[in-house]
């Protein structure tokens, strides 16, 4: 059973139901069905901004109850260490950085972002989905 990474991009989408990308990303979650979705505290922690700073309570539970429905990896002192191997090697900013060697430490199948950065510093673990 192998883990997806899902970047805090993919459930904005989700959660806020975007128009365009929503439907996509529904569309590759609900084809692949040989493993479970994954984050980590960083996504919840990029997710639950907007809704915090314009006092949506609504939008925060929605966030949280979504969040709930994942797995959740952990963020050891060796992923601080490897993200900070690909800021150095990539230019990555720091969350970039973290997202990614949070997939690799935990050895996800993959992380679905939006962020060609990503991409370009993992190309055989960072994929956009649906072209979004």
């Amino acid at each position: 059973m192998g883990l997806i990474y899902l970047d805090s991009c993919r459930l904005i989408y989700l959660v806020e139901s975007d128009p365009f990308r929503a439907p996509q990303v529904r569309q590759a979650m609900s084809e692949y069905r040989d493993g479970s979705f994954a984050v980590s505290a960083l996504v919840r922690l990029e997710c639950l901004v907007h809704p915090l700073r314009t006092g949506d309570a609504r939008l925060a539970r929605r966030y949280k109850g979504a969040l709930e429905r994942l797995h959740w990896l952990t963020i050891p002192d060796e992923v601080y260490d490897l993200a900070a191997e690909l800021r150095a090697r990539h230019g990555l900013k720091t969350p970039d950085a973290l997202h990614l060697a949070c997939a690799r430490h935990h050895a996800c199948e993959a992380l679905w972002t939006n962020d060609d950065r990503l991409a370009t510093a993992a190309p055989s673990l960072a994929r956009a989905i649906g072209g979004i």
